[in-house]
């Protein structure tokens, strides 16, 4: 009797492909209707695990993808800051998986000092994302533990007008020439640069917010538990539409993780042109759309890579 192929094994196969020719040489055929699958039996656990990751897999060198936990009314923390844990065990998994498919893990200023938050793979298999702290006006203490504790490259985004001062290893600096600079295309242009392409915005709420605002993101994952909060700290904020019909309706999938629901929003139409990354993430859907859906050179210093 053959072996099926568990989820284990498949992701350690998935997480490595960024290609058509890297998901064949993995393993994956065509499904003989425009998809891929598994050439030999796979469980379903395995099946499902492939169909929620292969898209972004083969989402291309270029893709800016965000991740949001929240309670049905919206919120992704209490009044004072509390967040653990909105969601449950099944979607910080899912969070982890994400960013072990990113070259970079970005969160802003109000994140990086409210959670103190690690940004490393621990709950599943995968290399460890360059760290990115966006802090304009030099916010974050350099006590926190995304500057000291090692356990990853980081890279601290500030202004102009931030005083210099001494950073620890494994920590480099970028000095924003301009306030314009850290909209988020520019940003996103300015890792790219640096050899990291693909980036999870993973927080916070205004952060978020903003990429999707300035229509930079390509995929949007939205996992909401069956909590109330009744007020907090929100998720999702923008300036919206007074007409319902225009409202932001993008294709979207869904799947349970536990007791919570995962929505994952596809914006490549609504995505800024000229980046060339919805058109990687096109070729690369193309492959997975019946799936029920390096080196990093920062500048003067010593080379980053991933952990």
């Amino acid at each position: 009797m053959t072996e099926e192929l568990d989820a284990a094994a498949a992701w350690d196969r998935l997480r490595d492909i960024r290609t058509t020719a890297g998901a064949h040489a993995a393993g994956l055929v065509s499904d003989g209707d425009g998809g891929l699958r598994w050439k030999e039996p796979a469980t379903p656990e395995a099946v499902e695990l492939t169909a929620r990751y292969l898209p972004l897999c083969l989402a291309g060198p270029r893709a800016a993808f965000a991740q949001l936990g929240q309670s049905l009314d919206g919120f992704i923390a209490t009044r004072t800051g509390d967040a653990d844990f909105v969601t449950g065990p099944e979607d910080r998994c899912h969070l982890h998986r994400l960013r072990a498919l990113a070259d970079a893990v970005l969160v802003g200023a109000g994140t990086a000092v409210a959670d103190d938050p690690r940004l490393t793979v621990r709950a599943c298999a995968g290399t460890n994302p360059v760290r990115v702290v966006l802090d304009p006006r030099g916010r974050v203490p350099l006590h926190s533990g995304v500057f000291t504790d090692g356990a990853a490259p980081t890279l601290w985004v500030v202004g102009p007008d931030v005083t210099p001062v001494p950073r620890p290893d494994g920590v480099d600096v970028l000095v924003l020439p301009d306030a314009a600079a850290a909209s988020p295309g520019r940003l996103l242009a300015a890792l790219a640069a640096r050899g990291l392409g693909r980036v999870l915005i993973e927080g916070g709420g205004v952060t978020v917010s903003r990429f999707l605002q300035d229509r930079a993101l390509h995929r949007l994952y939205v996992t909401v538990a069956p909590v109330l909060l009744g007020d907090g700290v929100p998720g999702l904020r923008f300036p919206g539409t007074p007409v319902m019909r225009e409202a932001l309706r993008p294709p979207l999938r869904r799947a349970l993780l536990g007791e919570d629901t995962l929505f994952e929003l596809d914006l490549r139409p609504l995505a800024t042109p000229g980046d060339g990354a919805a058109d990687e993430q096109d070729r690369g859907a193309g492959q997975a759309r019946h799936e029920s859906q390096h080196a990093v050179d920062h500048g003067g210093g010593e080379p980053l890579r991933r952990a």
